[in-house]
């Protein structure tokens, strides 16, 4: 066994066994944010074998105060986080698999993308994704652990399908937009990302070894400057569930896909083309360099028109900063893009 592991070994609940079974393991991120990069850090410390890395967005100067895996000049290439976690993992433990996945979780690639999965760790920024993972995770029957971070106050529950409630047996419906703060609204500290990350990290490696008897079972509630934590114990599925009791999924089977989106506190807006493509982001170069300013790279190109700047991704999604107008990016977008 790697001399890398051997403190890890020590730790008897782990040992030279629970060792072999993270090495063989595959987890998936959703999302490479605050928790994400946090949870990516710990799990490839830690020596699990496989890490699906699945991020839309790129590296950003206000990421660096939270997000620990990356660096200024992430942020200066605007690289994806999901490319940006992967080179900073191969820094970490070379030794390990990463595979990066630049895309929009939405209801035509979420069961792909868990397939093959062992387990899936929510780091996600809004609840329509983690409602959506939570159809596919019962769907498919697997275990995936809920976090969320904002201010000083942060969230997690570990859900397992057929055991524990599920999101929708304790969140009935999502919140109303607006209704609830975002980083970008009322902020957020590293304590918190650091709180919650270790308590899903750590109930992920229980799971990995199979020690089920550590799990906390529970809804676990904290508030590091309030010096607040709370937990509600867990009790059975509830059999009247739309998700986890009727097997209705209706994220995951709805007909319709949402092909924008305010990004919440960032005054952007996100674009996504009505099916799966692949742009040539050279040639698109190419044919903007004559009206716009370009800067492309292998995974994005980013160009400003007066007060906007977009952002392009080799899967057709763009970001369009400078406006909070669905209306204005899409006509952005096809001008530029195309419909």
């Amino acid at each position: 066994m790697n001399e890398r592991y051997s403190r890890q070994i020590l730790f008897r609940e782990i040992g030279s066994e629970g060792q072999e079974k993270l090495l063989a393991s595959r987890v998936m991120l959703v999302g490479c944010g605050a928790l994400g990069a946090s949870h990516a850090e710990m799990l490839a410390r830690a020596g699990v074998g496989k890490l699906r890395i699945v991020d839309r967005d790129f590296v950003e100067y206000t990421n660096l105060q939270r997000q620990t895996l990356f660096r200024e000049s992430d942020a200066d290439e605007r690289l994806p986080k999901a490319i940006a976690a992967k080179n900073r993992i191969r820094e970490i433990n070379s030794e390990i698999e990463v595979e990066a996945i630049v895309a929009d979780i939405n209801n035509s690639n979420i069961e792909s993308l868990i397939d093959g999965c062992d387990l899936v760790i929510d780091g996600s920024d809004n609840f329509q994704v983690r409602y959506l993972v939570n159809d596919a995770c019962i769907k498919h029957r697997k275990t995936w652990i809920y976090g969320a971070a904002v201010s000083s106050y942060g969230t997690t529950m570990t859900i397992r399908p057929g055991i524990t409630p599920c999101l929708r047996c304790i969140f009935d419906e999502m919140p109303d937009a607006g209704s609830s703060p975002t980083c970008d609204t009322a902020g957020v500290i590293m304590p918190i990302i650091a709180t919650v990350s270790a308590t899903q990290v750590s109930e992920a490696l229980k799971l990995l070894v199979s020690d089920y008897d550590s799990l906390h079972n529970s809804l676990m509630q904290f508030d590091v400057w309030a010096n607040d934590r709370q937990r509600i114990k867990l009790g059975e599925p509830n059999t009247d569930c739309k998700c986890c009791g009727q097997n209705i999924y209706e994220f995951l089977d709805s007909e319709t896909q949402e092909f924008s989106a305010v990004l919440c506190g960032r005054n952007a807006v996100q674009i996504a083309p009505p099916k799966t493509t692949k742009l040539d982001l050279e040639s698109l170069a190419g044919r903007l360099q004559f009206s716009v300013a370009v800067s492309v790279n292998e995974y994005l190109l980013r160009f400003t028109s007066g007060e906007h700047e977009m952002t392009v991704f080799r899967d057709g999604r763009a970001i369009v900063k400078g406006t909070d107008d669905v209306t204005v990016a899409r006509s952005l977008y096809s001008r530029f893009i195309g419909s």
